[in-house]
């Protein structure tokens, strides 16, 4: 089993937030934990994203066939 090593007080700080939260520590840092994996998947589908872009620019007037469609939806 590995150890997991936490800075004092960012622990007095989670221990303040689970008191406040009526939550264990297991249960805020599991929460916590798939916050940042689901951040970091936000990232890097948002780097794929941006470097599809910079190999595929946008084309001049490539999305001016949904402009009507933007205003008729407002």
């Amino acid at each position: 089993m590995s150890h997991l090593t936490i800075d004092e007080s960012l622990l007095a700080e989670v221990d303040q937030a689970i008191e406040t939260l009526s939550i264990t520590r297991s249960a805020f840092i599991r929460e916590a934990l798939q916050l940042a994996l689901w951040r970091y998947t936000i990232q890097e589908m948002e780097g794929k994203h941006a470097k599809g872009y910079a190999r595929y620019p946008v084309e001049p007037d490539e999305f001016d066939v949904w402009e009507a469609e933007q205003m008729m939806a407002c």
